[in-house]
């Protein structure tokens, strides 16, 4: 059975918003593997019914705040995993990592809450296998005040949303002109980051593609070597002057401008 008729059928609002279209891209070709999938947020445990039926090989593992009964809400299946604890709660996400290991699919369907969907990535993003697929749902939220978003400040605001905009840098950190630039944990850890409607998705995967304009964040000394590299050796003076002084200065002027533009903007 499709996911569509599995959560009609589990009365899961999934299909509402129309996740399965998004879904479906993603679990077909991972429907009948041997996988851990977490999600955050059990509520009813409508979703948690529909990922155990389609993926029938794999632990589904649900963690929610409140105490969920397995009986009431009809979770008795054997690849079904219940844990109670907060998705920002360090201690509990790192008690789970360690009775799971690694998670090949993590879906946030919590809070909702800014903070708490940032935190739960950070917290969980390392545990993520190499290959593995990391889900947000109900970004929406963060474009209302109610549950800790923005309305007003979109492209400052501290939301998911912005969070993950900003994330895209780590698919490109080795073009980044910046010989100041300090990498991230997230570096070279990811491959394709998602943006459809209320729902993000982030694909792990090594990522680490050589820039053919910039060495090691510095666009002066990859140019430096190229040219050094075609000229005759009478010219090298003349490079190492323009590359390694001049537009090493003009570079340091930008990062000084910059620097002082977020403390006056306070946007550092």
């Amino acid at each position: 059975m499709g996911l569509k008729k599995l959560f009609i059928k589990y009365k899961s609002d999934k299909h509402i918003h129309k996740y399965h279209l998004v879904y479906d891209q993603y679990f077909e070709k991972l429907k009948n593997k041997n996988l851990n999938i977490l999600e955050i947020g059990v509520s009813d445990g409508s979703s948690l019914k529909a990922w155990s039926d389609y993926f029938k090989k794999s632990k589904v593992i649900g963690i929610d705040i409140k105490k969920i009964d397995k009986n009431i809400n009809k979770l008795n299946k054997k690849n079904i995993f219940l844990h109670q604890g907060s998705q920002s709660d360090e201690k509990f996400i790192y008690k789970l990592i360690k009775i799971y290991k690694k998670f090949d699919i993590i879906i946030d369907d919590g809070s909702h809450f800014p903070k708490d969907v940032i935190k739960s990535f950070k917290l969980l993003f390392h545990s993520l296998d190499i290959n593995g697929l990391y889900f947000v749902e109900d970004t929406q939220t963060s474009y209302n005040h109610f549950f800790g978003g923005d309305a007003f400040d979109l492209k400052y605001a501290n939301t998911q949303n912005n969070f993950f905009k900003h994330l895209t840098d780590s698919l490109n950190y080795e073009e980044i002109a910046n010989p100041f630039y300090l990498r991230n944990g997230y570096d070279g850890l990811i491959k394709n980051i998602s943006f459809f409607n209320n729902i993000i998705v982030v694909s792990k995967g090594k990522n680490n593609n050589k820039s053919n304009i910039v060495s090691n964040n510095s666009y002066e000394n990859k140019r430096y070597t190229t040219k050094i590299k075609r000229v005759k050796n009478n010219n090298s003076l003349r490079y190492f002057l323009k590359y390694k002084i001049f537009f090493k200065l003009f570079t340091l002027l930008l990062y000084f401008l910059t620097f002082f533009k977020k403390i006056i903007l306070f946007r550092y």
